[in-house]
């Protein structure tokens, strides 16, 4: 790695040195330092200034100033310690199984109401799942340095094998489910009774078959970036309230042609074989509502897509969910064994939000794992100084099955410390299954790309990143388009000057490419889904970190709307 450099400009400057200086700018935000004003040291975006006049409706980028954890909140709740898993029997000389004790202490906290769980410094062994099912629990270690949980067991041992429910002998294992795993109770033991039956189920929100939900209330028309709606009516409906948006497609599948854009490309497109895709439809979108006055129902999010009455347009109740939970400084490390082969992940899986809302990680690293990080069906969920290292993962970061709204910053994904096996594949960053509003901001990539696997994501955010552009994407052509109209890629530098997954301009629909490196095409090479005029847009290419604002989540959280 030492030996590899580039030549930029007159300067010489190495690979290492390079990624570093992301590092560095990664923790001068975590430390509180100020984000560059728009203009300094750099020319204004004129995309920006753009956006600043129609934030919430702007044809190529995303509003995403609310994503995250309390709508974006730079300070999470902090619960009070009220119980320390040492004094239900756990050991941190790693002699003994810890996991029955931490959860016993996580349970029992859950069950008075909430509060924080002390896992003090030490090594704690765990051979099963550490889980989070009730709200307003806080599992908190004493660093990511001092506190380690070192796991013996994978997934399939633990639960057991975990197929796909489009088929095949692929693992979903490659994709699900961490060994820590915040999900709600009855949400989980639905998923693992399923599991064990190999009734392979859906994920999210409504149940294993999406039929747990009813309607609240039915929604009249309105607009992307409304921030009310007029509801026909509102007597089941409260401030405070944690709903679900539904919007079904109709046969003509205009729904998805919204997600992409409309228009002439997405109206053309061929939807009826994307299989997979259409059984991510209905879209449902969790918010909390903010006000109720009358007939008006105000969210505290402006609405992510129009609202036509051809969608069949509902405000519905779903599964228990998970609110106000996270997981805080400590490390987890599997047990170190070879990479599965593709597809075939036996799930020494990291961290993994499912059904949750309003939760987060912190200042965790994982080590050895199959896959890294998850958002499963999750919203408004942040992670915060993450870190993925050891012997190289599948999916450092997955976030699927219709997350929304979730916010990853000051991510690192570090070098894998021993050769890939033959077989395997890395991705990255990933999105798919429809996830919109998703922000990746501050990163920090030692290898991995941008990975959108179909499954057509729409109007996500990647800003400020550094990535050796190593990986590839994946999906089934069954997903569809790889990307939906308004993906955001913001002041990215490309160590290694490969174009794939990140200058998206001749790709993705309705899309910015800004302030990226210059870049070019090798190895995995896209063809865009859609005929026609993308309406994409390039700006300031070839020139990342002079682009102003250099991070356009923080710039969008900034503006007063």
């Amino acid at each position: 790695m030492e030996g590899w450099l580039m030549e930029i400009g007159r300067r010489t400057i190495s690979r290492r040195a390079l990624l570093g200086s992301a590092t560095a700018v990664a923790a001068a935000g975590v430390l509180g330092g100020p984000a560059p004003a728009a203009g300094a040291r750099g020319q204004t975006s004129p995309l920006w200034d753009e956006f600043r006049r129609n934030p919430f409706n702007h044809p190529q980028i995303p509003y995403t100033g609310r994503a995250g954890a309390y709508a974006g909140a730079a300070r999470l709740p902090r619960r009070p310690v009220v119980a320390n898993v040492l004094a239900y029997g756990a050991k941190r000389d790693g002699s003994a199984d810890a996991a029955p004790a931490i959860n016993r202490a996580v349970a029992a906290v859950g069950e008075r109401g909430g509060g924080t769980v002390l896992v003090p410094a030490g090594t704690y062994r765990i051979d099963g799942i550490v889980r989070i099912g009730h709200s307003n629990v806080v599992l908190k270690g004493a660093g990511s340095t001092r506190t380690k949980l070192v796991a013996t067991k994978n997934l399939t041992e633990l639960i057991g094998p975990y197929g796909s429910r489009y088929g095949g002998d692929k693992s979903s294992w490659s994709w699900a489910g961490g060994l820590i795993w915040l999900c709600p109770n009855g949400r989980w033991d639905s998923l693992v009774e399923a599991i064990k039956a190999k009734a392979w189920p859906f994920e999210g929100w409504t149940g294993n078959k999406r039929d747990e939900w009813r309607t609240l209330a039915t929604v009249r028309p309105a607009r992307r970036g409304d921030r009310s709606v007029t509801v026909d009516d509102a007597s089941s409906l409260r401030r405070g309230q944690l709903v679900l948006l539904r919007l079904a497609d109709d046969a003509a599948h205009t729904l998805l042609e919204h997600m992409a854009g409309d228009g002439a490309g997405p109206e053309a497109y061929f939807w009826d074989d994307k299989t997979k895709l259409t059984s991510y439809v209905p879209y449902e979108w969790p918010v909390r509502i903010t006000a109720v006055h009358g007939r008006k129902v105000s969210f505290e999010r402006p609405l992510p897509l129009d609202i036509r009455p051809e969608w069949d347009p509902r405000i519905t109740a779903h599964v228990d969910a998970i609110t106000g939970s996270g997981v805080e400084g400590l490390t987890l490390e599997a047990v170190e064994t070879p990479q599965s082969l593709h597809l075939l992940d036996k799930g020494y899986n990291g961290v993994t939000f499912q059904c949750t809302y309003d939760c987060w990680a912190e200042d965790i690293t994982v080590r050895h794992v199959d896959n890294g990080f998850g958002f499963v069906a999750a919203s408004a969920t942040t992670m915060r100084r993450t870190r993925v290292e050891g012997r190289g993962s599948h999916h450092p970061y997955f976030c699927r099955e219709g997350s929304h709204d979730n916010l990853i910053e000051d991510f690192a994904i570090a070098q894998r410390t021993v050769p890939a096996p033959a077989g395997t594949t890395l991705h990255g960053i990933n999105v798919e299954g429809l996830s919109s509003y998703n922000v990746w901001s501050r990163g920090h990539m030692e290898m991995g790309t941008f990975d959108t696997h179909r499954g057509m994501p729409f109007a996500n955010l990647r800003t400020e990143i550094t990535v050796d552009n190593t990986g590839s994407h994946g999906g089934d052509a069954s997903a569809g388009p790889l990307y939906g109209a308004r993906f955001t890629h913001w002041n990215v530098t490309v160590v290694n000057e490969r174009a794939g997954c990140v200058k998206i301009d001749e790709i993705a629909p309705y899309s910015a490419t800004v302030g990226i490196s210059t870049v070019r095409e090798f190895g995995q090479i896209d063809k865009p889904d859609f005929t026609g005029s993308l309406n994409s847009r390039l700006e300031s290419y070839g020139s990342p970190g002079s682009v102003r604002p250099r991070n356009l989540h923080r710039a969008q959280r900034e503006l007063d709307c």
